[in-house]
């Protein structure tokens, strides 16, 4: 009996989030902006907010516990253009967020691992007599070049540019200012590691053949911000 029970739970679970996940043309992805063609949210997401001015493009994935917010709180008239755009073919894993007051924008053929946080708002302490949570906040556009790949529990803060193609490491806090094209960023605050050249290929040299390398040489090269 427990056996067919569980067996019940799963199945029904199972088919619940399949059938709750928001798709294109449903009257959840009506309220966005724009939604693509075979784009999904999965079921269930955290919070999702000002759907009005977030835009998703084309056969891109978002995995479950998302958090995607347009502004302050529900219900404001942000204006009249997008505060967060993902492009398409981008996959957003799991529980991560992206949280926009200004602009936050995504790359097609953007990927990354679950728990990434981005944002373009960022708290500030600047009066010591109010408490930091009470004090505006400071906000500064995100732009993720195409290509671009993040890893799991990686933070972006607000005033980041990637460039194309760049590799993020996983759990690595990303400073305000621009990254170029290729570049491999890692660490706590985020550092160049490794970045490309068409001539000189890429500094460090990759082991090997480059497959399956790993984020190393942190220290080897200067802070590009």
């Amino acid at each position: 009996m427990s056996r067919l029970l569980s067996w019940i739970v799963r199945t029904t679970w199972s088919w619940a989030r399949r059938k709750a996940d928001v798709r294109a043309g449903s009257r959840a992805a009506r309220r966005f902006a724009a939604y693509g063609e075979g784009t999904s949210i999965a079921f269930p997401p955290a919070t999702i907010f000002g759907e009005p001015w977030i835009e998703l493009g084309a056969h891109t994935l978002l995995g479950g516990d998302i958090t995607l917010t347009a502004g302050f709180v529900p219900g404001l008239d942000l204006g009249p253009r997008p505060l967060i755009r993902i492009g398409d073919g981008c996959t957003i894993g799991r529980g991560s967020h992206l949280v926009a007051h200004t602009s936050i924008e995504v790359g097609d053929h953007v990927f990354t691992g679950p728990y990434v946080y981005i944002t373009d708002q960022n708290h500030v302490y600047t009066d010591t007599e109010v408490p930091v949570g009470r004090q505006w906040p400071a906000d500064a556009p995100v732009r993720i070049g195409a290509g671009t790949w993040i890893g799991a529990n990686a933070v972006i803060l607000p005033g980041v540019r990637l460039g194309r193609n760049c590799v993020v490491a996983a759990s690595s806090v990303v400073r305000p200012g621009a990254y170029p094209d290729h570049s491999v960023i890692a660490g706590v605050p985020g550092r160049v590691v490794r970045r490309y050249d068409p001539e000189a290929g890429w500094t460090p040299p990759l082991r090997g053949s480059g497959a399956g390398d790993s984020v190393d040489g942190a220290g080897a090269m200067p802070p590009e911000v």
